[in-house]
Parts: C-alpha cells; sequence; structure tokens
C-alpha cells in the first residue's frame, strides 16, 4: 500500500516492528483502508529468534538471514528461553489495535510454528531442499530439545498478544510442507500440538495455517486447531473433507488471481463460495500472503464483493 511504501523510505521493516505505535498505525491503516473484517498484527515471524539469540537482517532481494545458523547440540544448548519479555513491543501494539477499535474488528495475532522457526534457524535464511533441516531431524538426539524450547518461548510470546487483546492467534507453518506424513507425526506434530493446546488455554481459538500442506491436512487437525488454514493448490471442499469437516477451515484464494481482470477474479472468489456450500466455518482469505505489487483496488473490490454475497443454507446434501 503506499502509505506503508511511504513509511518503508523512513524505516525498517524490523524498526516498525519494534515501534508500538508505528506497528499498530500501519495494522490500522490496511484494515481500515482495505475493509477487511479483522486487523492481523504488523510483526515479523522471527522476531523470537532474536530473543532466543540468534540475530537477523533482512538483505536485499533474498529476505532475513540468520548470522549464526543452528547446526549441533552445542548451538541448540545455547538457545535461551528466559527473554521472551523483550519481545513486549509487538503486545503493545496488540493493545493499541485492540483499544483503536474497541470490539468493532477482532485483532489476529500471529506466530510461527516451531517447525518453520526451527528450519529459519538451521538454514540460515531460505531453502529449497531443507537439507540442514532434515539431516538434523533424522540424526540429531536434541531436535525435540530445539522444538521444545520454540514452544516455550513462542507460547509466551503469543499469550502476551492475548494478554494484550488478541481475540484469535494464527500459527504460521509456512516450511512444513517440505515433509512427508511421516515425518511430520514423528517430528512436529507432538510439540505442535503442545503449542496449541498451550495458547487455546488462554480461551482464543487458534488458526493453524501451513503452504503446500495438502497431504499432512488430516494430521494437522490432530493439533486440535479450531481453524485449519488452507493454500491455493486444494480445492476448499476436498480439503475441508480431507479433515472430515471437523472444525473450521480458512481459504483460499491464490494471491495471484488478484493481478487478474474483476471478471476471473470474481468467478474464482465465486467458485470458492460454491465450493464452501454454505457450511458453518469458512473464513474467506487468501490461499497464502499478498505480494507488494499486488493492485490495492483488486483488494478492497474483492473484500466488498464477499462482504455482499449472501449467506447459503447449509444442508448435508451440500
Amino acid at each position: 500500500m503506499p502509505e506503508y511504501r511511504a513509511l518503508r523510505k523512513q524505516y525498517s521493516l524490523i524498526e516498525i516492528c519494534k515501534n508500538p505505535k508505528l506497528a499498530a498505525a500501519v495494522t490500522i491503516t490496511a484494515a481500515e483502508a482495505l475493509g477487511v473484517d479483522a486487523a492481523i498484527i504488523f510483526a515479523d515471524l522471527l522476531l523470537p529468534l532474536e530473543v532466543m539469540g540468534l540475530p537477523f537482517h533482512f538483505s536485499a532481494g533474498e529476505g532475513p538471514v540468520i548470522e549464526k545458523p543452528v547446526r549441533n547440540k552445542e548451538d541448540i544448548g545455547r538457545l535461551r528461553t528466559d527473554r521472551t519479555a523483550d519481545l513486549g513491543y509487538v503486545g503493545e501494539a496488540v493493545s493499541l489495535v485492540s483499544k483503536h477499535f474497541g470490539g468493532s474488528l477482532p485483532v489476529i495475532g500471529f506466530c510461527g510454528a516451531p517447525f518453520t522457526l526451527a528450519s529459519y534457524m538451521i538454514e540460515g535464511g531460505g531453502s529449497r531442499s531443507y537439507l540442514n533441516t532434515k539431516k538434523m531431524m533424522y540424526s540429531c538426539p536434541v531436535w525435540d530439545e530445539l522444538m521444545r524450547k520454540l514452544v516455550t518461548v513462542v507460547s509466551a510470546y503469543a499469550m502476551e498478544q492475548v494478554r494484550c487483546g488478541a481475540d484469535v492467534i494464527q500459527i504460521f507453518d509456512s516450511w512444513v510442507g517440505c515433509l512427508s506424513p511421516a515425518d511430520y507425526r514423528a517430528f512436529v506434530l507432538p510439540r505442535t500440538t503442545e503449542l496449541v493446546r498451550t495458547l487455546q488455554n488462554t480461551g482464543v481459538p487458534v488458526i493453524y495455517f501451513g503452504t503446500d500442506t495438502t497431504s499432512l491436512l488430516p494430521w494437522m487437525k490432530q493439533t486440535g486447531a479450531d481453524v485449519i488454514g488452507l493454500d491455493w493448490r486444494v480445492p476448499l471442499d476436498e480439503g475441508w473433507r480431507s479433515i472430515d469437516f471437523n472444525g473450521a477451515v480458512q481459504g483460499n484464494l491464490d494471491p495471484i488471481l488478484l493481478f487478474a481482470d474483476w471478471k476471473l477474479l470474481k468467478s474464482r472468489a465465486s467458485d470458492i463460495l460454491k465450493l464452501a456450500a454454505g457450511r458453518p466455518g469458512h473464513i474467506f482469505n487468501l490461499g497464502h500472503g499478498i505480494l507488494p505489487e499486488t493492485p490495492v483496488e483488486n483488494v478492497k473490490a474483492l473484500t466488498k464483493f464477499i462482504q455482499e454475497q449472501p449467506v447459503q443454507e447449509f444442508s448435508s446434501a451440500s
């Protein structure tokens, strides 16, 4: 959005994240301008890594770079879990957004899932093969110690967001689609379930989202998450059926369709609503993050279109 791009000329992404007033302003501006039904707090997935003792920076064109990747049990042993309070600036931003809307618009807090954060820690940045992550997962006896430490930090971080006014927490497992169902069950499911259950103890719903996870959806649902996010690679009804229509789903328009002409965009959005068939529990959303070059007017038009659609009556025959 132009307002955000103007702000980025003055501040880095991390500087905005660490300034509660700026982070709140970005969140509020986007939610109000786009007319969406909830505001998601402006923050970065990797913020917890810094308080665990892993500094990172953003490299132009390459994304985040972890300065000293975790590669052995000694590295895992040095990771700290006692500095979560240093992330309080995110909670402050949540509080400002919550007060601004005064209950008229829900506020979504979020955090990274243990596996995805572990992968960033180990790979040192982006990856195609996740070679180092999988090598450690398969051979390092303290893999579960890394996951446990991440759950400790991330749960405290997300619970503070709830305390400050977040109405729901979304867990992003952006990289978990690189795993087979067997590896997911063995190395990821136990600690992710622990995170989900801990957050649910705060009384808020939990959304769990990953990309390229069609084969993992039934196991992701075993975490007990209230809502499962679906990316655009699976038809909405098939994804929902794979979890036996147990609970809600969120998704799943391909974000690139926001670059298409209005006729095609509207048609594909309508198709998703038809696949939902009026079944209770569908949250219309994109199937992944929005791209920087996306035409803002298309987002506004899509939001308005979805909100204007009548709620279909659901029947078991649907």
